[in-house]
């Protein structure tokens, strides 16, 4: 390395390290006021509310739009996640439970929204997920509730109709999907796990490229992973998170029949959220059973300017024949327009249940 070279080097690398001296100072400084913050809540018996999704999302849509690069918007929301993450856990570790075990799409989710710093406890189905925040054994659920190419998950959407639990957050997560095995190649491939929902939306190159293999679904795409990794002969569909977990190569990467593949989680706790500047409420409505009920429901909307994000119905499993419709609208339930809507909504509909207002997801 000439001297010239080794000069500049020299002078750069001193910048990034006064920079990082710098940066260290603050990220304590502000531990220190989110410490403080804590206190503050304690003496005023606000303990138990030490995560505010509204503020947090406020801090993060701020930090994008004024991010002047070089550094894209993503990378700015992850950083400064991980460290409120980091902060809030000093006060304490929020614990999260997702579909497990670990390696799966929604332990993506779950740190994504919840950072590095949150203790994450995996379940073994969607309902224990739901139980485990019900019964105060953690803090926050994060269940799947939609996906781009395959629609809803039906389970989330009808333990939504009976649980106490909130809506207070969403996460979108790009779903990219990988055949992970030991196999040598696609030839010595004799069976295929994943969850139903991988299977069906990595179908089309599942008949292209293993016409013949025995798909089988299985709980989640980690535990597809983990059969994978034990057994002969046999892949696995599923993420980056299972693949590094289970130390499964990729025979085959981004395999999703779909580029856009997209899942929504929703994060669910025993409060809601108050008003961020960008927010959604979901609700579930019924409607009597008579001609234009349907319609009679949607016009408190049209008449308060409130527009619909999602309409989708569910059978109601208590009557045959008869249906519930889960609805997002923009904006928050404590709005003027929407609560108009909402009023009016509740004087129309045969059952109305909100299930929360939440920051529409940064990211």
């Amino acid at each position: 390395m000439n001297d010239d070279l080794q000069k500049s080097l020299s002078g750069v690398r001193a910048d990034i390290d006064r920079i990082d001296g710098e940066l260290l100072k603050l990220l304590n400084e502000r531990a220190r006021c989110a410490q403080r913050v804590g206190e503050i809540k304690a003496a005023h018996g606000e303990a138990g509310h030490i995560y505010r999704p509204e503020r947090e999302a406020q801090v993060l849509r701020r930090l994008r739009e004024a991010n002047p690069g070089p550094l894209p918007g993503e990378n700015v929301v992850f950083f400064f996640r991980e460290v409120m993450s980091a902060c809030l856990s000093l006060e304490q570790p929020l614990a999260i439970a997702f579909l497990g075990p670990l390696g799966t799409f929604s332990e993506s989710a779950a740190t994504r929204h919840f950072g590095h710093a949150a203790r994450l406890q995996p379940q073994a189905s969607i309902d224990d997920v739901f139980r485990e925040v019900e019964s105060g054994h953690a803090h926050y659920a994060v269940v799947p509730v939609e996906n781009s190419t395959e629609g809803a998950v039906g389970r989330t959407m009808d333990l939504l109709l009976g649980t106490p639990l909130k809506i207070c957050g969403e996460v979108v997560l790009r779903i990219h999907h990988n055949l992970l095995s030991h196999a040598a190649d696609l030839g010595a491939i004799q069976r295929v796990y994943s969850h139903a929902q991988s299977l069906a939306q990595c179908h089309e190159w599942l008949n292209r490229m293993l016409p013949d293999v025995q798909r089988i679904s299985v709980g989640s795409n980690a535990q597809a992973a983990q059969r994978a990794a034990e057994e002969t002969g046999a892949a696995a569909i599923a993420g980056e998170a299972a693949a590094a977990r289970y130390e499964l190569p990729k025979l085959a990467e981004n395999i999703e029949d779909e580029p856009n593949n997209t899942t929504r989680f929703l994060v669910l706790g025993r409060h809601d959220a108050g008003p961020s500047g960008c927010d959604k409420t979901s609700l579930i409505m019924s409607a009597p059973n008579r001609t234009g009920a349907l319609h009679e429901l949607l016009l408190p909307f049209s008449h308060a300017g409130v527009s619909l994000s999602r309409l989708e119905s569910r059978p109601a499993r208590n009557a045959l024949w008869e249906y519930v419709f889960y609805v997002d609208i923009d904006g928050h339930r404590e709005e003027e327009a929407v609560k108009r809507a909402l009023d009016e909504l509740g004087r129309r509909a045969a059952y109305l249940k909100i299930l929360g207002s939440y920051p529409v997801a940064v990211y």
